[in-house]
């Protein structure tokens, strides 16, 4: 499966579903506090406040500034990298 991405009612998260168990629940505002890898990167990205994982989806959070057309493609790298089809 490939990592699927959607929006969700809050404008500023999206749920990315990776088709495969992410751990959790759990929720990551910070890198350098974030115990699952995927979430520690996904923090790295430049806009991104927050990330929740539970089954087999991260919902991200971004920054109200931050652009999804930037952020998106970012996170999907990530995800891919890390749950490969």
């Amino acid at each position: 499966m490939t990592v699927d991405a959607r929006p969700t009612p809050n404008p500023n998260a999206y749920k990315f579903t990776v088709g495969r168990p992410v751990g959790g629940p759990a929720s990551y505002a910070d890198a350098a506090a974030a115990e699952h890898p995927a979430a520690a990167e996904l923090l790295a990205v430049e806009g991104v406040a927050g990330v929740f994982l539970t089954a087999d989806f991260f919902t991200v959070a971004k920054t109200e500034d931050a652009d999804w057309t930037v952020v998106i493609p970012l996170v999907l790298s990530i995800l891919k990298t890390h749950y490969p089809a």
